[in-house]
């Protein structure tokens, strides 16, 4: 649904990637932007504030003059109910996500777009690969770190577009309508802002509710949530690595394979080389559903089963020092992510955990802890509740921080073990987001001494 924006008035509230590429996307577009951020200009990174001289800005608060506008957008970061939200409902002015906005300015063409509490960027990432070894201009975009609004004017000359999407762009989403999507998982988190699992399950539900006969919806239907999910006119398949389904993909564990049945075909696809565990065969059972529903030849999806190399930040061999192997799983900002981790990999295992709590229990990792781990090394804001949950299920060491943790390991590893840092929570206690405490971890793993 187009917009014209021209000699309208915009306010944007969060000056982020997501909010600075809206702003600028609606500047082209002919609106009067003005930019309002909470955060006090001291803590704007440099970059940030220098494409901000661009437009009218306030820091440190939305006032009132957010609402001297035609349209508010707002970055996925900001609650839908703050009080100058509330203010704009009561006046009437519409309020738009930055997915929303790029999605109406941009003629993006074949949309798959993936959402679901982990195995977002995995699957986005393994399923535009798919598309370009397919031999088609693929763009990858969204929650992954690229904005959409930063692409509108680049739309048409796309073959392909795949989107991550995540709950809060999803819970301001109106008209988006991807031509294939997908819900991986849901499991607790982010329930500091959806309250309940079932806001956060309707939430992610939007990703179906503009889709029409001719789309593809995919869900797990190892997964209660997705099981429970309405997906409109659009033809569903379902994802599986513990049951055969009639129409989707899923892993033939007596083969070794995976195996789709869907669009009028059904075949045999190799499991991913190197991607470990079984949630990452889930993943690509996912992404090769979502290619298929996008017309990719299934030889171009084994190829890329063979030859894609991962994502950094998400199970990422480091470095092996003294025989002691260090992995990098930095994104794994909750629970599940740790509990997929530890599946993952074979023992035995120092577990570096901690960080800002998201407000779940961490008393599931009990057992895995019991069978697999040797130490716990605690860092972050979360440590005590960690302690207090997982009390008797492995010795903990109180690193304090991530190089602490680093040092603490180092001297305590031994030939043979595997040091772990996939810490069940946020990172923005200490570090600026997960991969930033991810690329951190790199760095002093790589200072050890051989």
């Amino acid at each position: 649904m187009n917009l014209i924006l021209k000699g309208r008035k915009a306010s944007v509230l969060g000056a982020g990637r997501s909010g600075i590429s809206a702003a600028a996307a609606l500047k082209r577009a002919g609106a009067e932007v003005f930019i309002s951020e909470s955060r006090p200009r001291s803590r704007i990174d440099k970059r940030i504030l220098s494409r901000m001289n661009a437009f009218k800005s306030e820091f440190g608060g939305h006032s009132g003059r957010v609402l001297d506008a035609d349209m508010i957008v707002v970055s996925p970061g900001i609650h839908l109910d703050i009080p100058i939200l509330e203010r704009a409902r009561a006046k009437n002015i519409p309020i738009l996500g930055e997915l929303e906005l790029g999605w109406r300015l941009g003629e993006f063409k074949q949309v798959a777009a993936v959402t679901g509490t982990n195995g977002k960027t995995t699957t986005a990432s393994l399923l535009g690969h798919m598309c370009r070894t397919g031999g088609l201009k693929t763009l990858v975009a969204g929650n992954i770190g690229k904005p959409l609004c930063g692409f509108i004017g680049r739309s048409r000359s796309y073959d392909r577009t795949v989107l991550e999407v995540s709950s809060y762009q999803l819970e301001s989403s109106v008209f988006f309508r991807p031509d294939a999507a997908c819900v991986l998982n849901l499991t607790a988190d982010h329930l500091e802002r959806h309250a309940t699992m079932a806001s956060y399950a309707g939430s992610k539900e939007n990703i179906f509710m503009n889709q029409t006969g001719g789309d593809t919806a995919v869900l797990n239907i190892d997964d209660p949530w997705c099981r429970k999910m309405r997906t409109g006119r659009a033809k569903t398949l379902f994802i599986s690595t513990k049951r055969s389904v009639r129409e989707g993909v899923y892993f033939d564990r007596g083969l070794s394979k995976i195996k789709y049945r869907c669009m009028g075909k059904s075949g045999l696809l190799p499991l991913p080389a190197h991607l470990p565990g079984l949630h990452n065969i889930e993943n690509a059972c996912a992404a090769a559903a979502l290619a298929l529903a996008l017309k990719i030849p299934a030889a171009a999806i084994s190829r890329s089963l063979k030859t894609f190399k991962g994502v950094p930040h998400r199970l990422e061999k480091v470095r092996t020092v003294r025989g002691v192997v260090y992995v990098n799983d930095s994104k794994a900002t909750n629970v599940d992510s740790t509990e997929k981790a530890l599946l993952a990999l074979p023992g035995p295992l120092w577990l570096i955990l901690g960080g800002r709590d998201k407000g779940a229990p961490y008393r599931p990792l009990s057992t895995l802890v019991r069978k697999k781990v040797k130490g716990i090394f605690l860092i972050g804001e979360a440590a005590k509740k960690i302690e207090r949950d997982l009390r008797g299920t492995a010795p903990f060491i109180r690193s304090g921080t991530l190089a602490g943790a680093v040092k603490d390991s180092y001297r305590r590893a031994v030939r043979g073990d595997k040091v772990l840092l996939s810490p069940a929570c946020a990172s923005f206690d200490q570090f600026k987001d997960f991969e930033d405490r991810g690329d951190q971890f790199k760095a002093r793993v790589r200072e050890l001494r051989p």
